[in-house]
């Protein structure tokens, strides 16, 4: 029979995970559940996607905003300085009211125009028009009102994030500035917690060689139990999530295992290989809002080995465009079909891999995955992906 369908994505349902309960039969019933009432079947490579959020649920892998302060206490102490945090009620701000909860002195530096994912603390078009310089100008938080006025809401969410943060502070302790030099925090105070994610590490090593006395990152707070919390020695509290007004859901831990141990499961009940992999956000950026999704530290914390790599794909469009360009219907399709079961095992470099994209396997299907499930009342926390390693030459 004719191949009709390429790769399929289904969207599946779960029951609500609480901590304690044993994921691997959650997802592995919840799975066979949905073929057997949907009539489909498993195949070998086949994926699995797993939110992020139910393994560190069923973990109880949370940290109270005490937890968080108690951890900062035992590493500064003193006043503080906080770099670059993304503008955020869901991520930062619970991390920031842990902070403050310390009583010290809170010295935050934002980024503008924007964070590093793409939230925007003030229009860029003004900006120009006000002559500012991002790459030199830094602005007191009066400056910042003067400039801009006292509600800069967020395009998408309507929130003033300056308002938000400053707000959270207890007997007055936190002021903010602006400025994209990290190195400017070090005129208000020594000691430096590092909160951006994904240039972290280069933030850190500027402070350093700067002179700051301590140096710390949102991926060394909770990196272990603080009297008896949740805790990721990996990533600390980076990619952290809102749970309650005083509690965080942490990044899970030991993702590899919980893979590992549903890759086997579904093995002994299927009799086939099926790929399983966690995810987070996606790596994709919205064009409009100008929004990178990605505000976790990576897009999946674990995954089994058919996962690893990048795609090794023909670009279809450039073989019908160009070497094929004179074949029609059916010895255009078996031309292009004898050029995939042919190509080379890697085709890096080569005219025909033009425009593919050079990304790893596990963010383009973590993107697919987050797409799917959603961040809302969906309640298809785990995905099925079939055929994706498919090609148009498959059968």
């Amino acid at each position: 029979m004719v191949r009709t369908v390429g790769t399929t994505v289904r969207g599946i349902r779960a029951p609500i995970v609480k901590k304690g309960d044993d994921l691997i039969n959650i997802v592995v019933d919840s799975v066979l559940n949905a073929a057997e009432h949907e009539h489909f079947e498993l195949n070998d490579r086949d994926i699995i996607g797993i939110t992020e959020s139910l393994v560190a649920r069923a973990q109880g892998n949370y940290a109270t905003i005490e937890d968080i302060a108690e951890d900062v206490s035992q590493k500064f102490e003193g006043d503080i300085g906080v770099v670059f945090p993304i503008l955020s009620r869901n991520r930062f701000s619970i991390i920031l009211k842990g902070i403050a909860l310390t009583g010290k002195k809170v010295h935050i530096l934002l980024n503008y125009p924007s964070d590093e994912v793409g939230n925007q603390l003030m229009d860029i078009d003004k900006m120009d028009q006000l002559g500012i310089n991002p790459y030199t100008d830094i602005l007191t938080e009066k400056e910042y009102r003067n400039l801009f006025g006292e509600n800069v809401a967020h395009p998408f969410t309507g929130i003033d994030y300056v308002k938000v943060y400053k707000d959270l502070a207890v007997n007055d302790n936190i002021e903010i500035y602006l400025s994209n030099d990290p190195r400017t925090i070090l005129d208000y105070v020594d000691d430096v917690l590092v909160a951006n994610v994904h240039d972290r590490k280069r933030t850190k090593r500027l402070l350093r060689e700067a002179g700051a006395n301590k140096v710390y990152g949102l991926d060394d707070l909770l990196s272990q139990s603080i009297n008896g919390s949740g805790y990721n020695p990996e990533y600390g509290l980076l990619g952290s999530n809102l749970a309650s007004e005083n509690e965080v859901k942490l990044f899970p831990r030991d993702s590899k295992y919980y893979v590992h141990e549903i890759q086997k499961k579904m093995e002994e009940k299927t009799g086939k290989t099926i790929e399983v992999m966690v995810y987070g956000d996606g790596a994709f950026k919205d064009p409009v809002g100008r929004i990178w999704e990605l505000a976790d530290p990576i897009v999946s914390p674990g995954y089994t080995s058919g996962l690893e790599g990048t795609p090794n794909e023909i670009k279809l469009k450039y073989l019908a465009d160009t070497e094929l360009k004179d074949l029609d219907g059916e010895k255009a399709q078996e031309a292009i079909k004898q050029k995939i079961i042919n190509k080379n095992k890697s085709l890096v470099g080569h005219a025909e891999s033009l425009g593919t994209t050079p990304r790893r396997l596990t963010d383009l299907l973590g993107s697919l995955c987050d797409l799917t499930s959603g961040s809302g009342d969906k309640g298809t926390p785990i995905v099925l992906i079939q055929g994706y390693f498919d090609n148009y030459a498959t059968e």
